[in-house]
């Protein structure tokens, strides 16, 4: 629990470019009788940038990520809004259907999959597959067959702070002979995919792929005489963690003007965006408890900070420090430098250790810790028992 009689906390950031202290007082009193760690979800933020990505970006469906935060009340919500669903696996389909959610409203976003479970998908009504090679395409026929498919192309992620470079996508070369196979497989070749790479920074990535997509679509048309009908621009989107981006504003018109530019002879039919960092990541905060105070030794200059939540409770993504998430302590006063670590018995379990965050020297054991923008891949990245630690809880602010 928090101090009692704790003073006026000082940041390490502007706090106002987070949340206002209203609604941090609220979410302090809110949270004040729970144990944490725990994760505080904001459902009116996920409505407002759903609305918001709707606004900027009308001519575009959006198909939620799962993965990002697949909590029923987040899912329930953009059900109601209108959302489509991107799908990673059989258990994200199995909950989307308990929500009522119908499979014209999903797509399985995946290219890594077993027969069995594209045999599960489609005997459950999904006509929407993505694909990024021969074999998997194979399958897809066998298990799905004349099934609508749209093929993943392969992007670097410079730019992105999370980037997915490598594991996923085809060189355009390749999309080409996959396009050739789908018709002889009696697939219906539907449209291409990227992603940029998650909480991309650089907008300019949306170009460079959107170029390659618009000579991908005509190279098609002209030598297999086969048309495409959607352009999947994947995630990207960012959320509001410590180092600024663009507003979505600034995002949707460029992007606007990179389909211009590549698409002169008119856009395609559909147009689609996976957001899932931009949806849910500025809903959630972690409310954590520091559990010890040390250094390692007399003359060391930075202080070790060790909280109750770490890489394995919901941070993976501070993996290499890539997400810096705005953190928050009580105290007030002199600030020092501190290494920021979590409670496993695992070395690999420090948060931060070369990005320097500050702490109040009044700050003390039991204090509460405040991390902002946690509601995208954290509790969904949590380990099950690892050191025995549950899984991070989740509860929606009242």
């Amino acid at each position: 629990m928090p101090r009692t009689g704790a003073a006026i906390p000082r940041y390490s950031f502007p706090l106002e470019n987070f949340i206002s202290t209203e609604k941090f007082e609220r979410i302090k009193a809110f949270a004040a009788g729970k144990e944490t760690p725990c994760l505080i979800l904001d459902l009116d933020v996920i409505r407002a940038r759903y609305e918001e990505l709707r606004e900027n970006l009308p001519f575009a469906k959006i198909y939620y990520a799962v993965k990002a935060n697949p909590d029923d009340r987040v899912l329930e919500l953009l059900r109601d809004l209108g959302s489509c669903f991107d799908v990673a696996s059989r258990y994200e389909l199995d909950q989307l259907i308990r929500l009522g959610i119908a499979p014209e409203r999903m797509s399985y976003g995946n290219t890594i999959k077993k027969k069995k479970d594209i045999a599960y998908f489609y005997e459950r009504g999904v006509r929407l597959y993505t694909t990024d090679s021969i074999t998997d395409l194979n399958t897809i026929s066998d298990a799905a067959p004349g099934s609508r498919v749209c093929f993943r192309l392969l992007t670097d992620g410079l730019g992105a702070d999370w980037p997915l470079s490598k594991k996923f996508g085809c060189h355009p070369d390749l999309a080409r002979q996959l396009v050739k196979t789908a018709v002889r497989f009696g697939l219906e070749p539907y449209g291409i995919s990227f992603h940029p790479g998650s909480q991309q920074r650089d907008v300019g990535q949306w170009s460079s792929a959107l170029t390659t997509v618009g000579q991908l679509f005509r190279s098609i048309r002209e030598e297999i005489h086969v048309g495409l009908k959607m352009v999947n621009m994947g995630g990207g989107f960012p959320a509001n963690y410590l180092e600024p981006t663009d507003s979505i504003v600034s995002y949707a018109e460029n992007i606007k003007r990179f389909m211009d530019n590549s698409f002169k002879e008119g856009w395609p039919e559909e147009i689609v965006i996976e957001p899932g960092r931009s949806l849910a990541g500025d809903a959630g905060i972690i409310v954590a408890e520091i559990v010890n105070i040390a250094k390692k030794s007399v003359h060391e200059r930075y202080t070790w900070v060790f909280l109750d939540i770490g890489k394995f409770g919901g941070l993976i993504e501070t993996l290499d420090e890539a997400i810096k998430y705005p953190i928050c302590f009580e105290g007030s006063g002199d600030a020092i430098d501190t290494i920021i670590a979590g409670p496993t018995c695992d070395s690999m379990d420090i948060l931060y250790e070369k990005w320097t965050y500050q702490m109040p020297k009044s700050a003390r054991i039991g204090d509460r810790v405040y991390i902002f923008t946690a509601g995208a891949y954290t509790q969904s990245y949590s380990s099950v028992n690892f050191n025995g630690f549950p899984p991070l809880p989740v509860y929606v602010l009242e």
